[in-house]
């Protein structure tokens, strides 16, 4: 018997590995997040499958529905949103299981941020303007954040901030970033990415709080901030040039073959 983590992906039903929709499509029990993973997954679980809605369950309780399938030797789906590597809740799941005795997979899905920025329409990292990308979130009731680990600290660095689960406090974010980016610097908000009621705001940080309080957001929002997101006039990068030679192509002018 084996418990198979599955990236249920960020919203849309199609938008799951082929390895994962394969795994559904196997296993006579079905674990899923309710409240966050589409219900168009479970046609891929088989017929007859015990199929249970975790969104309610307590870890005591899911733990329980783990036991009672290695008793009945039975494999078993475990969606998550997203993917399996951040905030998903999975970490103490594994570390039961490893002291039970029972066996697991992961199967990475899409993450929301990736799903957010193909919303957008936008590469999150541009030639000489953002290179890097910072996942992150603030304090709220499942857990804390890590005391340096903090939005000024990531701030500083000028990077492209990702920030999940922080849509009900997008003032303190808007106040704590604004001495670092300027009240110019570009900000999107990416409500549900993919799902049917999918929404976009863009604005900046003097504006977007603003237009927040003009369309509330409840939750299931990622918050994108920092230059790169309006870049235009940007260099293009040299990985195409005709003077850059690497492996597979000789750069203009070069005796390589």
């Amino acid at each position: 018997m084996t418990v198979h983590f599955i990236g249920a992906g960020p919203g849309a039903a199609d938008l799951i590995t082929v390895r994962g929709r394969d795994l559904i499509a196997r296993c006579p029990v079905c674990l899923f997040a309710g409240s966050i993973v589409p219900r168009e997954l479970l046609d891929y679980c088989p017929e007859g499958a015990r199929i249970v809605d975790t969104a309610s369950l307590s870890l005591d309780e899911i733990e329980a529905e783990y036991l009672a399938a290695q008793e009945a030797g039975q494999d078993v789906a475990r969606l998550h949103s997203g993917d399996l590597s951040v905030w998903s809740a999975v970490a103490e799941q594994m570390r039961r299981l490893d002291r039970l005795g029972i066996d697991y997979t992961l199967t990475p899905g899409v993450p929301s941020f990736a799903a957010a920025a193909a919303a957008l329409k936008r590469e999150l990292t541009i030639p000489e303007v953002a290179q890097s990308l910072i996942l992150t979130r603030v304090s709220g009731r499942a857990s804390k954040m890590p005391e340096r680990e903090n939005l000024a600290n990531f701030a500083a660095t000028g990077a492209t901030l990702a920030i999940h689960l922080a849509i009900h406090a997008l003032e303190k974010i808007v106040t704590e970033l604004t001495p670092y980016y300027g009240a110019d610097c570009p900000v999107a908000i990416v409500v549900k990415a993919t799902w049917p009621d999918e929404k976009i705001l863009r604005g900046t940080l003097s504006t977007i709080a603003a237009q927040v309080a003009a369309e509330p957001i409840e939750r299931t929002a990622l918050i994108f901030v920092g230059p790169g997101l309006q870049a235009e006039d940007f260099r293009e990068s040299a990985l195409y040039s005709t003077d850059y030679v690497r492996r597979f192509r000789s750069g203009k002018g070069s005796d390589e073959t």
